[in-house]
């Protein structure tokens, strides 16, 4: 008899999620001491290092062992087609700079979608010893304790988490909307990875965060916890996360910082 689980059984799409990025974290946080850069992406500044490849391969390996007919899609790897409905997203090693500079904050994310929705989720940040993890509707946790965000602040007592962009052209952009930033909340945090950043809002690190430029991958797997946590996770104007810009705070702090960076163009390279 097959022990594949059905589609729509999301507590056991997060236990395998779970699993899979405990392993992967365990294997790159091995790989981390004398890392090197193996390629650049989209510029000489976007790092891919031999790990994020080895810890690409076996989250997919793993994960199509257990549940051989679903999709995949990795940042490394690209996409996988698959029949069951699921798809996995994967970023296997977010904050790569970080990692490669020796410091302790990426994480791997693991993502179920089904029907165009993330349903399930893990996020492990291996060094500080933390797995994060949600399914949609059933609430988010940290290590394996519910996880409840902080309530929200005005966005002048607001801690604020961004990041920048690879290109140069792109990075100018986003310093000049930071300058109209930077003077209408508490301060601004650069962590360097999506994946902490937003499961550190359920965590209270800092009340919001935004950022152009990040990929599916990036903001899944994270964006769920948030969510679960009681975090907005969103766009420019209300709309749905995209590449064009990532939104994430309690509502109302959420709004308040959406009408302070639409004006300002913060979705845009121009």
């Amino acid at each position: 008899m097959s022990t594949i689980q059905p589609p729509h059984d999301r507590g056991k799409l997060r236990d395998l999620a779970v699993a899979v990025a405990a392993e992967a974290g365990e294997l790159a946080a091995r790989g981390q001491a004398g890392i090197t850069v193996l390629d650049t992406k989209s510029s000489p500044t976007d790092v891919v290092t031999e790990m994020d490849r080895a810890t690409e391969e076996l989250i997919r390996d793993r994960l199509l062992a257990a549940r051989p007919d679903d999709a995949l899609l990795g940042e490394e790897g690209g996409g996988i087609e698959g029949t069951s409905g699921v798809r996995w997203v994967v970023d296997p090693i977010d904050g790569t700079v970080n990692y490669l500079y020796g410091g302790p904050d990426w994480g791997v994310a693991v993502a179920a979608e089904v029907d165009g929705v993330i349903v399930a989720s893990a996020v492990a940040v291996p060094v500080r010893g933390q797995m994060f993890d949600a399914v949609l509707g059933g609430g988010a946790r940290l290590g394996g304790r519910p996880l409840n965000a902080p309530e929200a602040v005005p966005l002048e007592q607001a801690l604020v988490a961004t990041g920048f962009g690879y290109s140069a052209d792109r990075r100018i952009r986003q310093a000049k909307v930071l300058t109209e930033v930077i003077g209408r909340v508490r301060d601004i945090r650069r962590v360097g990875s999506a994946a902490v950043d937003i499961t550190g809002l359920a965590l209270g690190r800092t009340n919001a965060y935004y950022e152009r430029g990040l990929h599916l991958w990036d903001w899944a797997g994270p964006g769920l916890i948030a969510t679960e946590a009681g975090v907005r996770v969103g766009g420019l104007r209300g709309g749905p996360p995209t590449n064009d810009l990532v939104i994430a705070a309690r509502p109302g702090l959420y709004e308040e910082l959406d009408a302070l960076l639409a004006p300002l163009g913060a979705d845009t390279d121009g």
